[in-house]
């Protein structure tokens, strides 16, 4: 069958379908009143490399040929099945009207009519295809549509100018994408988006939901300001998140331009090679590559790739039509150009089926083995390698830019660690010239050599003796223990006290911030060790103390949740950290820094204090410092005592993991667990602190550290402080032996219910304490913080009553000094704080409750 001007060509399924109204040949053909309505089922045949007729159909129509016109066709989905089914819609003259009708074509060929109307005037503008199958079209600035399920013709209320496009949005439905003119309201919403471009553009998107007919915002699809421009629109994709419509999209405009937006911004644009361009459809080829091919009004095609940027891949010209779908079978898009050939007028005589890489097929070309060694293929290889070696340089470029980040990042930490050692050691920081930075200076650069001998400077400032007495470091195992001992009379908040180590030497290639766990340890009769860590949300249960004798005592044991700290007793800061990286320095010098918050001992309010930083010294580490055994710990016996150092056992217990049981017996004694300790595990008692012993027996538990405590001669809690989970198995597997088979161990996670509940009294004191403090420092400050109504601070005159009713000016009088009395009453219930005052009272109340919550969170562990 020949090939006509008005045939209408649909991809659906890998087919094409070909929709023909054929033309009469004789006088006798013309005058019948029979028309036919012809579609042929085309597929394309690899072995041929040509189309071949799959199948066809016919739907005859009562009516002469030039009554019967195809205005356009599409696949919809058709509602009653959720099936996409072509469509193709059908218009009739008549003497006072037209009518129009749609029809539905199924997979065996027949034609099913799904709706008809008429008009008494044609369809020119904007007509649309939609899911139902449903018809919309513009008329007189009016938008029209109808709906198989209904039949009946509705109108939107609203006045637009074009439809740029019509297609589903998440959520929505059928939704039309339209222009109208700029709607200013009279008086504009404060929290509404602004008109500003609509002003200036005369023009606006909008978006009406044919299901729900309600509005959507143009700019989640485009500014307003492209409206004058944008001819045609696909949506790529849409969705909702968080209530909120996303939604990407390509746009033509009238400047010959194709525009990518995202999310309503403009993320590219590419120059189109043609003028005047009227539709475009997106394509997913073999290589995941998403193509938009753009047809022209003067007959031209062109493919737009969407990469790193918007750039034209391939144009055509004389092209008749494009179609998009899997032509070959290989599970991926195609485009299927069929052009316009005066000479051959047969179905599908000049074609090309291309995805603009492997796949190239095209008509008049002997394929001879199937091997595709054209010069167009060829072309297109070379064009491919090109594109792939300048996105590899483009890549390289990335990755270079962002080594050179990393660099900058590094530097900027270093002479940071740098300007922060300066700072504690009370020295001037220099910052480097800008030859050191490889920089080129707009000044000429100064060298002070003073300034040069300061900044190598590596004395340390004097460290107040009022702060600190002692610094140490020992060697446990993998560890590294650095200590610092506090003086008795210092007045620092323990919940805030912390150390940091910095490596003072340049090392370009890492951070000198050593990564590092700092503990708060008190030896006391009743030894406790607590570890602070500002990084864990809830309270780790190694930190509890579980043996504790006195009142006096409970403050020390839960120094966060209290304001004051003890005087009586030695205190020492710890920091722990791995030893093996160090060692790879061979030697390295540390600056020892302490964090903490000064507070006043006499006041119990959290305003007074404030966060310093001190330094406490320099440590010395090396390889050969640490096999000579020089900070090696030291535990020997001597007349059944142990004789280790007391930084020799604060390095033990902060490098140690703390466990607690409760050890209960129903019908006998726990005499066998001080036997166990003494005997089998070959322990003995420190002289500082004899209610903690040390393990001296040989092998993998030697330096574990226990502590018996007997509440009755029926239960105890015995603490153990070990290096590993191994070493705290083998403990409980041995003094299950020992114990008689009715005793019963229970871990205690957070500690005794007696203790957190005196804990949380306390904690909840300190919250109302602080509720006060803060209640009283607002209305003492007011004067200065708060924003009263009378800001004059004058006191009204307060004559009396009587005198004041005797007269007309004294009742004025007295009316007017009750209605500045209302107002002030007013003024005085809505009073404003300053914004830095209020930060600083939420976070001392918060820091309070925080304390109170945790003890809570404790007791509902236990």
């Amino acid at each position: 069958m020949l090939l006509s001007e008005q045939d209408q060509f649909l991809s659906y399924n890998g087919e094409v379908l070909v929709f023909q109204l054929p033309k009469p040949k004789h006088a006798e053909e013309a005058d019948d009143k029979t028309m036919n309505l012809c579609v042929r089922r085309m597929v394309f045949n690899r072995d041929t490399k040509l189309f071949v007729q799959k199948s066809s159909g016919v739907f005859s129509m009562g009516a002469i040929h030039s009554e019967i016109e195809m205005i356009c066709c599409s696949c919809t989905t058709d509602s009653r099945t959720g099936i996409i089914l072509p469509c193709i819609l059908m218009k009739k003259k008549k003497r006072n009207n037209v009518k129009y009708f749609l029809l539905l074509l199924h997979s065996s060929n027949q034609f099913e009519p799904a709706f008809y109307f008429k008009l008494d005037y044609e369809l020119k503008e904007d007509i649309r295809l939609f899911a139902g199958p449903s018809l919309l079209w513009r008329h007189a600035n009016k938008l029209f549509y109808i709906s198989s399920n209904t039949c009946v013709i509705q109108s939107a209320p609203v006045q637009l100018s074009s439809v740029v496009w019509t297609g589903e949005i998440v959520g929505e439905g059928t939704v039309v994408l339209g222009i109208r003119t700029a709607c200013l309201p009279e008086t504009e919403d404060p929290a509404g988006f602004s008109v500003s471009d609509r002003a200036i553009w005369g023009s606006e998107f909008f978006g009406y939901s044919v299901q729900t007919q309600k509005m959507l915002t143009g700019t989640c699809f485009m500014p307003h300001a492209y409206s004058r421009v944008v001819s045609s629109v696909y949506v790529c994709k849409s969705e909702r998140l968080k209530k909120q419509l996303r939604i990407s999209l390509v746009a033509i405009t009238h400047r010959n331009q194709l525009i990518w937006f995202q999310n309503g911004v403009p993320k590219g644009v590419c120059e189109l090679p043609y003028e005047k361009p009227c539709s475009v459809k997106p394509a997913l080829t073999s290589s995941s590559d998403l193509l938009f091919v753009v047809s022209f009004a003067s007959g031209n095609s062109c493919a737009v790739q969407r990469r790193d940027s918007l750039q034209v891949a391939s144009k055509w010209q004389k092209v008749n039509c494009v179609l998009v779908d899997d032509f070959i079978g290989s599970g991926s898009e195609q485009l299927l150009l069929l052009f316009k050939d005066d000479s051959n007028t047969d179905v599908l005589s000049t074609f090309k089926i291309t995805d603009l890489g492997e796949v190239n097929y095209a008509s008049g070309i002997n394929y001879k083995h199937d091997v595709p060694a054209t010069e167009g293929l060829q072309e297109n290889g070379l064009l491919t390698v090109r594109a792939l070696e300048t996105r590899l340089q483009a890549g390289w470029t990335s990755v270079r830019e962002l080594q050179q980040h990393l660099r900058l990042q590094k530097k900027v930490i270093l002479e940071s660690c740098r300007a922060l050692i300066d700072l504690v050691e009370e020295r001037t920081h220099i910052l480097p010239t800008s030859k050191e930075e490889g920089l080129v200076s707009l000044w000429d650069d100064v060298e002070n050599p003073a300034d040069s001998l300061s900044k190598e400077a590596s004395l340390a400032s004097a460290v107040p003796e009022h702060f600190t007495e002692e610094l140490w470091q020992r060697v446990v195992g993998d560890s590294l223990v650095v200590g610092v001992k506090l003086t008795e009379s210092c007045y620092l908040s323990l919940h805030d006290v912390s150390l940091s180590l910095v490596m003072d030497q340049d090392f370009s290639s890492i951070s000198p911030i050593i990564k590092c766990q700092s503990k708060i340890i008190k030896l006391n009769k009743a030894f406790s060790a607590l570890a602070v860590s500002s990084n864990q949300i809830e309270p780790p249960p190694k930190k509890m103390k579980l043996d504790l004798h006195s009142k006096s005592d409970l403050k020390e044991e839960f120094p966060k949740r209290s304001s004051r700290i003890q005087l009586e007793g030695a205190k020492t800061v710890t920091a722990v950290t791995s030893l093996s990286p160090l060692l790879a320095f061979h030697r390295v010098c540390c600056v020892v820094l302490l964090h903490a918050r000064k507070q006043n001992h006499q006041n119990d309010s959290l305003q007074q204090s404030k966060k310093i930083t001190v330094l406490c010294g320099r440590i010395l580490l090396s390889l050969e410092d640490i096999s000579n055994g020089r900070y090696s710990v030291k535990m020997l016996r001597d007349h059944g005592y142990c004789t280790g150092s007391m930084e020799d056992i604060l390095a033990v217990l902060a490098a140690s993991v703390r466990f607690s049981f409760q050890i209960v017996s129903c019908d006998c004694t726990l005499t066998p667990v001080s036997s166990w300790l003494l005997g089998e595990m070959e322990c003995t008692p420190f002289k500082e602190c004899q209610d903690n012993i040390f393990c001296h027996k040989a092998g993998n538990i030697h330096g574990t550290i226990f502590n018996w405590a007997l509440k009755n001669p029926f239960e105890g809690v015995l603490t153990i402080f070990c290096r590993n989970l191994t070493v705290l198995f083998q403990c409980l597997h041995s003094l299950s032996r020992a114990l008689p088979p009715s005793c019963h161990l229970k871990l205690l996670r957070s500690g005794s219910k007696g203790v957190l509940t005196e804990q949380l009294a306390l904690a909840l004191e300190k919250e109302m304490l602080t509720l006060k403090n803060s209640l009283f420092l607002k209305e003492t400050k007011a004067e200065n913080s708060l924003t009263w109504g009378n800001e004059s601070g004058k006191k009204i005159s307060s004559p009396p009553l009587a005198s004041l009713l005797d007269t007309a000016e004294g009742v004025q009088q007295f009316r007017k000094k009750l209605q500045n009395e209302r107002e002030e009453s007013v003024r005085s219930m809505n009073q404003t704080m300053n914004g830095a005052l209020y930060q600083k009272m939420a976070l001392k109340i918060a820091e309070a409750q925080l304390s109170s919550d945790m003890i809570v969170w404790r007791l509902s562990k236990s």
